[in-house]
């Protein structure tokens, strides 16, 4: 078989069952693919001899008859997502020459499963960022461009690295985490799926934290089905982690009919902003129409609280930033500054922050702790919170009326030019306008590609499900992939 990086999960799984193909083979494709993808910047910390050790083990086991899912397939993994023995960094220089001497529980139930890991995955830094560009490892690249344009774009962020690699076919898949929208973001951007569970599905145990009642690991693949896949896997409760939740692990793959004939689907008319662009309108009409033609009912609802989740987001997510990057001070572990004769322990933190963190990190450490201080807690925290309460109560009223999911536009434009965004915050929080309402009320959410741009880049729509039914989205969500019909792929240019 030729080409063997650029299957997905499922077929490489059913080939490798079949005897058709080995686990080494298909290591070894997606080892030449990254060797000579040095361009994307999308893996960071390579670990081929750990990749090649993990195929034999798996090609073992599958003669042996014990082959799950997952079992032979190789992925990456993002650098937010401790590896046993192997640099984790999170993008920062303050946590350079930091190896885990513990598995993330993420990965470690992918390494339990049988997943082959090729190597770490860039990241913006702390999972800081739009558009992978305040990684200490320099920008991610999309591998999509605009036309015969050779400027390069952003794969989005913060899961930029692991979106490039898939959308690439550098492997097969790979983890992300979602804090804002950073997997459902970059997926959009490079033309692949992406799916946030419902919070509490997957274990943040040994996963670096950035907003820890916001972050959620999920999968990032080249289809629905393969996100089924992974999600299963990657899922589970976790005694380790607090906000774990104790539910069984559905069947995600099984679940994939494709029947969604009455399933009820919202169109809410506050994600219409002023100055979207007409091709997201565009596409979102024609989303709407492909699930009405699956036989899906219509309705147009309402999330009033929705103009008020990005400046909430923007409060909640760096108060709780500021709290856990406090832990890296230079004291045990990560890197520590140079000091001068006389420097005390304040002079140690103080030189070791700023040289340790970026530009980005900083300034939302110091939005947070802002917010966090006397005298404006109440002003800005609480009030987020309170928000925070009322947006997830627009979600449970809909609910609650019958809606079985919620159609939306995953990101207000396809992706831009590296540097074109970069001097203006407030434009690069605006990319999270469609995805944090999800986060803020802790429910799974999908992005599926389903068109392009007028210059060939990949436009991806976001479904939003109940919580716990991440089965029933991504059904929903397989129903919309096979309507969409979208099968473009980037020209080879790096």
């Amino acid at each position: 078989m030729a080409d063997l990086n650029k299957l997905g999960l499922a077929e490489a799984r059913d080939a490798l069952r079949a005897g058709d193909v080995t686990s080494v083979e298909l290591t070894e494709a997606c080892l030449g693919a990254i060797e000579g993808a040095g361009a994307l910047n999308a893996f960071v910390h390579d670990t081929p001899e750990i990749a090649r050790d993990q195929a034999a083990a798996a090609d073992t086991r599958i003669k042996a008859g014990d082959a799950p899912a997952m079992c032979g397939l190789p992925i990456g993994i993002k650098d937010l997502f401790c590896t046993k023995g192997v640099p984790s960094q999170a993008g920062s220089r303050i946590l350079e020459g930091f190896l885990p001497e513990y598995e993330s529980t993420v990965s470690g139930n992918l390494l339990g499963a049988g997943a082959v890991m090729l190597g770490k995955l860039n990241m913006d830094e702390f999972a800081m960022g739009s558009s992978n560009e305040t990684s200490v490892y320099g920008n991610a690249v999309n591998p999509w461009r605009r036309g015969n344009d050779t400027a390069e774009l952003t794969p989005g962020g913060s899961s930029g690295g692991s979106a490039s690699a898939v959308a690439a076919d550098l492997c097969l898949a790979a983890t992300g985490t979602d804090t804002g929208g950073s997997i459902r973001q970059p997926a959009a951007f490079t033309g692949i799926t992406g799916i946030k569970p419902t919070y509490g599905r997957c274990s943040r145990w040994g996963i670096v934290a950035f907003a820890s009642s916001l972050d959620q690991a999920g999968p990032m693949t080249k289809s629905v089905r393969d996100a089924a896949i992974m999600l299963e896997a990657m899922c589970g409760h976790d005694p380790k982690d607090s906000t774990s939740a104790d539910l069984p692990v559905p069947n995600f793959e099984a679940m994939l009919t494709g029947d969604i004939k009455g399933k009820k689907i919202g169109i809410p008319k506050e994600y219409r902003m002023d100055g979207m662009p007409a091709e997201i309108e565009t596409l979102w009409s024609e989303g709407t129409a492909m699930l009405r033609d699956a036989g899906a009912e219509i309705v147009d609802i309402s999330l009033p609280h929705t103009k008020y989740a990005l400046p909430a987001y923007y409060v909640i997510a760096p108060a709780e930033a500021s709290s856990n990057l406090a832990r890296y001070d230079g004291v045990r572990y990560g890197h520590r500054a140079t000091l001068d004769q006389g420097d005390g322990i304040t002079e140690m933190y103080e030189k070791t922050r700023a040289e340790g963190f970026g530009a980005e990190v900083q300034r939302r450490v110091m939005i947070g702790t802002y917010v966090l201080s006397a005298g404006f807690y109440d002003a800005y925290y609480n009030r987020a919170r309170k928000v925070r309460t009322l947006i997830k109560k627009d979600f449970e009223d809909v609910f609650a009326q019958g809606i079985d999911a919620i159609l939306t536009p995953a990101t207000p434009s396809a992706a831009f030019g590296l540097g074109e965004a970069w001097d203006d915050p407030v434009q690069m929080y605006l990319n999270d306008v469609f995805t944090v309402t999800v986060n803020m009320a802790g429910l799974p959410g999908i992005s599926v590609p389903a068109g392009t741009d007028a210059n060939g880049l990949p436009l991806g729509l976001q479904l939003i499900g109940r919580p716990w039914e991440e089965g029933d989205l991504l059904n929903t969500a397989y129903a919309l992939e096979a309507r969409a019909g979208f099968v473009a792929k980037p020209q080879k240019w790096w």
